[in-house]
């Protein structure tokens, strides 16, 4: 397979989707990774005790998804110049959640792209919403 190049990509793309399920190990694994030992991520009834009905993901780690796919896209074609997030709703253990992306603009005398980017969930609720831009090389 040849390397993406920025003459590859139009304005209103898809990107290829990243699916993924969130699991405790997963949970387990970031919060010693992150150094996030907030007990929502871990501990059910000091989550319930919060109102919430399960224990939930870590943002970053959705957010680390998001960066999965947009790599696994662009590979040693490009980098990440930019990444913006906002949080929606919260992802829960076993949650099936698809990354997706959509190249909003192409910036050819730049040599990058800006994508809308995002998470949505089994139950086609977007959880996490943003903006990339990606450099592709040459520029």
């Amino acid at each position: 397979m040849s390397a993406l190049k920025l003459t590859d990509v139009k304005a209103g793309q898809e990107i290829p989707a990243l699916m993924k399920r969130v699991t405790m190990r997963q949970l387990v694994m970031w919060a010693g990774a992150s150094g996030d030992y907030n007990p929502i991520h871990y501990d059910s009834k000091f989550a319930a005790s919060r109102g919430l009905s399960n224990v939930v993901a870590h943002g970053q780690l959705i957010t680390s998804f998001l960066c999965q796919m947009l790599s696994d896209w662009y590979g040693d074609a490009g980098c990440l110049k930019k990444l913006d997030v906002s949080y929606k709703g919260f992802n829960y253990p076993s949650d099936t959640l698809i990354c997706r992306g959509l190249i909003k603009e192409v910036f050819p005398c730049e040599c990058s792209v800006a994508l809308e980017i995002w998470v949505e969930n089994q139950r086609n609720e977007k959880t996490v919403s943003g903006r990339a831009v990606i450099q592709f090389a040459g520029a």
